[in-house]
């Protein structure tokens, strides 16, 4: 009888299945190897024996049983766990691949099937020219399935009997893209292969912008980048995975239907009508740049005096069971806080309040056509955020306090050559939601527009207005945008989207340490909202710059995250696996570190040490 070392220098049979190139029948070889082999060694030996006069360089090594590549050729088999059992594949590592773009378009590409996801998306976005492929990833469409029987209540079932439930408002909407995101089309994960996760070559998967913090969109160098992400934006909206106003619904549907008309004109698609940006503008955009790598604030206080706002405003406090009105007080912004006092004689002394505004969130609470110019500020505090709301009389006031709310949010005041530029954005915004015609304004002529209204809508507002009404509508709001150019409109549109007070969270469901019920997380590009499933209503936000740390217990898959101040929360993912939960996290953190004098170079390492967690 052989002894265990006698045994491991025996040599024994490994079968590789070769797969050429696509189209051509594929081989298999037996191979007589020891466990010492390295697999570069393997490789060699294996082409050797092909004979086949073709370039072998883009093969590599795929063991089905364990889905994973044996991409490290200094490796030997034993190292590997290779065995006689072990069914290799010897077979190509870019493969075809349909992607299906946010316009719905579907492009057939040879994609990496071994590197990394986030390599791959990199390697798919150079290839159609979007500059920042950090802020995209693939989506994997769900097997087809025949129809569960009732008896089945697995998750797939509750999704059909939710989506059946007789619910509106905020919560039902939550929920719904709580369930369509993780039972439906599923993120791919980051730090593995495709091949690893189940995609083979012609396989049809969805590319998607996952993050949504959109990094240095520029009109210039970023065409595909603004189409895709105003398609992706349509979609969101008429497919209503986003709350919209009536009056903002209308707002969108005129500036699709210009973009529309736009892009079937035969004018030239190209830059050359687009305005060329301020050269005062641009020179004093690079001096803030310049100033804020060193102690921007102070430098400005010693050049400059900073401006300062006062005004009558309303203020209201949202407690639980209780329904204050609104109050009014003196309001005056200086820096990047705002004291309010009783009145403007009391000013000179001690405020009611101060707000500080560095670090927070300022959510838009207005309906042009009602007069409702208001704000809803999220205060950072030890336990999360503190709801504020303002009320403002006008556009004109609206305006000049949102400016200056989202300047200090960032730690800027209204010193910042950007605040008056900031100003004429608000006020061009609100311009653009105003649904009401110039006063003189014939009647639009509905038998003008060459479309079917309702595809500008979503089923909601179809069902309301008859399709002349509806057509009056657009028309009526088309007034406000007709002038602009097709980068232009296709620009406003990603602008309002990220105005929308729900743009870019992510619902999941989960359970936090210590409670008995299933809640909603919304994951953000800044904050963590708790949100009660039944109501809709935020309990709790979380941002992630307060965050100090955060782990994954892999084992009962518990995410805990510490903030400053010593909170520190914990919670298991029900409707996901916590790795999606950990990525989004990490993700956005990442995305936090991108500067502009990084050349669009990526640090890959730290995006996976913040995201790639562990199996």
């Amino acid at each position: 009888m052989a002894t265990a070392a006698e045994h491991g220098h025996n040599s024994w049979e490994l079968s590789i299945q070769v797969d050429q190139r696509e189209g051509d029948e594929g081989m298999k070889f037996k191979l007589r190897v020891k466990g010492d082999l390295h697999i570069g060694g393997l490789m060699l030996k294996l082409v050797e024996k092909i004979k086949a006069p073709q370039d072998w360089s883009d093969h590599a090594i795929w063991w089905e049983k364990r889905s994973c590549w044996l991409l490290k050729t200094h490796w030997t088999l034993d190292k590997y766990g290779v065995q006689a059992d072990a069914d290799l594949r010897y077979t190509p590592q870019h493969k075809a691949l349909c992607i299906q773009l946010p316009n719905m378009k579907t492009i057939r590409l040879p994609v990496s099937f071994s590197c990394v996801v986030f390599k791959a998306v990199a390697e798919i976005c150079k290839a159609l020219n979007i500059r920042r492929s950090e802020e995209l990833s693939l989506l994997k469409l769900p097997d087809d399935q025949k129809k569960k029987k009732k008896k089945d209540k697995g998750p797939e079932s509750a999704f059909d009997e939710i989506l059946n439930m007789d619910m509106a408002g905020v919560a039902f909407r939550s929920l719904r893209c709580a369930l369509t995101e993780t039972l439906l089309c599923r993120w791919l994960d980051s730090s593995r292969s495709l091949m690893e996760q189940g995609i083979q070559e012609n396989d049809r998967i969805l590319l998607r912008f996952k993050y949504h913090c959109f990094f240095d969109l520029n009109p210039k160098y970023d065409a595909v980048r603004i189409t895709q992400l105003y398609e992706q934006a349509r979609w969101t909206r008429l497919l209503e995975e986003i709350e919209c106003t009536e009056e903002e619904m209308l707002m969108f549907a005129s500036l699709q239907y210009h973009i529309c008309k736009l892009t079937l004109s035969t004018e030239p698609l190209t830059n050359s009508n687009e305005p060329e940006i301020d050269e005062v503008e641009a020179a004093l955009s690079n001096l803030e740049s310049t100033l804020e790598g060193r102690n921007a604030d102070k430098i400005l206080e010693d050049i400059t005096d900073i401006p300062k706002l006062e005004d009558t405003l309303k203020l209201f406090r949202p407690k639980r069971l209780t329904l204050k009105p609104y109050k009014e007080y003196w309001f005056v912004f200086r820096d990047t806080t705002i004291s309010y006092y009783k009145s403007k004689e009391s000013a000179n002394k001690e405020p009611i309040e101060q707000l500080h505004l560095r670090g927070c969130e300022v959510i838009p609470d207005v309906n042009v056509t009602e007069k409702k110019f208001g704000l809803k500020l999220l205060l950072p505090a030890a336990d999360g955020m503190n709801e504020v709301y303002i009320r403002c009389d006008n556009e004109t006031q609206y305006a000049k306090w949102k400016a200056a709310c989202i300047l200090a949010s960032k730690g800027k005041t209204m010193a910042y050559s950007s605040y008056r530029t900031e100003v004429k954005n608000i006020q061009s915004f609100l311009q653009m939601k105003s649904l009401a015609p110039p006063p003189g304004q014939a009647a639009p002529d509905v038998e003008s527009m060459e479309m079917n209204a309702e595809c500008f809508v979503s089923p909601r507002y179809a069902k309301k207005y008859k399709t002349k009404q509806l057509t009056t509508r657009i028309l009526e709001a088309l007034h406000n945008i007709s002038q602009l150019s097709l980068m232009e409109a296709k620009m406003r549109f990603i602008q309002a989207w990220q105005s929308l007070p729900e743009f870019g969270i992510k619902y999941y469901i989960v359970r936090f340490r210590g409670s008995k019920k299933d809640e909603l997380l919304g994951i953000s590009y800044n904050r963590l909202i708790r949100i009660d499933m039944s109501t809709g209503l935020p309990v709790t936000t979380w941002r992630f710059s307060n965050i100090k740390q955060w782990n994954v217990n892999w084992e009962i898959k518990q995410v805990t995250i510490e903030f400053d101040q010593s909170v520190s929360i914990a919670f298991s993912c029900q409707s996901c696996d916590c790795k999606v939960v950990h990525e989004y996290i990490g993700g956005y953190i990442f995305l936090s570190t991108r500067s502009k004098d990084q050349n669009e170079t990526l640090d890959e390492e730290l995006f996976h040490k913040l995201t790639g967690g562990q199996d």
